[in-house]
């Protein structure tokens, strides 16, 4: 089931359904990144590169090296502060274009079914807000296990793989439930959404392609509901 999920979502991705969520997805997705980028440069400018302009020049000529691999040090860490934001990123792009995608994949492949209703846009910005914040967190909990062989990969995986399918498998049930019926049904079938957010975090690992992970993560996570909400109803 999470692999038929998986395959049909990817197979959609490009296809004219999906392409105006996929250019508005990308396109914010690539500017809260820039903007962070610049944010994070004019953070450094203002408030390491004073101190580093009085340091200087009490150095040594030879040392001059310093202003570099410093330079070179904060380039290195405003491109990782961008990778741990590219969760929480995705989370808040698909809070605002889940019901673009959702609508899609509902019209294409389940065109016999009646059509969910769209998340209203305040309560949706709320929630991608707060799991926003959450990501942020749990992300920074694994980035302080870097030194540790291993073990920080392993938690980005489950921590993103726990967050990610909650966050975007509960989007995809409130189209057809309230937010309490969806936590219950997603409480209900945790190991099978769990384990589909292994495939969103997969994706979200691979360079330039997580930018598409809005896309693929709200596609996915509709028709896994489906695949739920088909199997109880036969039940």
């Amino acid at each position: 089931m999470i692999f038929d999920a998986a395959r049909a979502a990817a197979s959609q991705l490009f296809t004219p359904a999906f392409r105006g969520a996929f250019f508005k997805s990308l396109g914010l997705t690539l500017l809260l990144l820039a903007g962070l980028w610049i944010a994070f440069k004019e953070l450094f400018e203002v408030f390491a590169m004073p101190w580093l302009d009085a340091l200087l020049p009490g150095l040594p000529a030879w040392a001059g090296w310093l202003g570099v691999l410093a330079a070179v040090t904060a380039g290195i860490g405003l491109a990782l502060a961008l990778a741990l934001l590219i969760a929480p990123i995705t989370a808040v792009v698909a809070g605002l274009f889940l019901d673009d995608v959702a609508e899609a994949v509902e019209t294409v492949s389940y065109p016999q079914d009646p059509p969910g209703e769209a998340v209203p846009l305040v309560p949706a910005i709320w929630m991608s807000l707060k799991f926003f914040g959450v990501v942020v967190l749990a992300n920074l909990a694994a980035l302080l296990l870097l030194l540790v062989p291993g073990v920080n990969l392993v938690i980005f995986f489950v921590v993103n793989a726990y967050l990610l399918g909650r966050e975007f498998f509960e989007f995809a049930a409130m189209r057809f439930r309230s937010e309490a019926e969806a936590k219950a049904l997603r409480r209900h079938h945790a190991g099978t959404i769990f384990l589909a957010g292994f495939l969103i975090a997969a994706f979200l690992a691979v360079p330039l392609l997580n930018l598409l992970t809005p896309l693929f993560a709200a596609a996915m996570m509709v028709h896994l509901h489906k695949m739920i909400s088909a199997r109880q109803s036969t039940a």
